[in-house]
């Protein structure tokens, strides 16, 4: 289940703010997919809606080398939205990624799942989970 959690920021500054610790972090942020205006540029409409995708190739390498399928899942993503005026990040757990491809107990997982945890806690409320 991917975990959510609410940013007291605006949507934009919650962008900024993540794709900023991402790099902080040492990882890579590869791409920025920007939904709505995706949405937009076939005449759709949609909810502010950005997918960050990143990571960092010394961690997720070895692992999509030792299990290629988890290369379907990296790198890491974030979600970010806003609806009816509230800004939520989610992620899907690495570990809940890895399991699914028979990967259990590995420590790079177990530190993805960190980074993620911490990455998203920068932007988010204390309370929110």
């Amino acid at each position: 289940m991917p975990i959510v959690k609410k940013s007291p920021h605006a949507y934009a500054e919650t962008v900024a703010k993540l794709s900023e610790t991402i790099v902080k972090a040492g990882n890579t942020v590869f791409l920025t997919l920007d939904q709505a205006e995706a949405a937009r540029s076939v005449g759709f409409s949609l909810r502010p809606t950005t997918l960050i995708v990143f990571g960092n190739p010394r961690g997720g390498t070895p692992l999509m080398d030792e299990v290629p399928l988890l290369a379907l899942d990296l790198p890491l993503k974030l979600l970010v939205w806003e609806q009816d005026g509230a800004v939520s990040v989610a992620y899907t757990p690495m570990s809940e990624v890895a399991a699914r491809y028979g990967v259990t107990g590995d420590a790079r997982v177990s530190w993805m799942d960190a980074a993620l945890a911490k990455l998203t806690d920068s932007v988010s409320t204390p309370s929110s989970t």
